[in-house]
């Protein structure tokens, strides 16, 4: 009877010990795809921002602020918000493919 106890506290140690491993690899996997959203999101934005650039004249000499009304004058204009939301409908067709 005792010996049976024993092999059964064993594999209950046992399978913790998996229960564990599997949590912390859980958690590794987790903080994995944190970094990965994180630097393709640094990416998107450095990308973004560098086309925005390339449309400003001397986009050294223009403050954040400036940017900023630039960029919501532009999109509230509405055929600028037609062609944009065309834009995102065509993006759902090719999606739905």
């Amino acid at each position: 009877m005792n010996e049976k106890l024993e092999k059964l506290n064993r594999e209950l140690e046992e399978t913790e010990a998996k229960l564990r491993r599997a949590q912390h690899q859980e958690k590794i996997l987790e903080y994995q795809i944190k970094k990965l959203n994180r630097r393709e999101r640094t990416h998107r934005l450095c990308t973004s921002g560098a086309m925005l650039e390339s449309y400003l004249p001397h986009p050294e000499n223009v403050t954040d602020e400036q940017v900023n009304v630039i960029l919501k004058t532009l999109f509230h204009r509405n055929d600028i918000r037609q062609f944009i939301a065309k834009i995102l409908a065509e993006n759902e067709k090719e999606e739905t493919k």
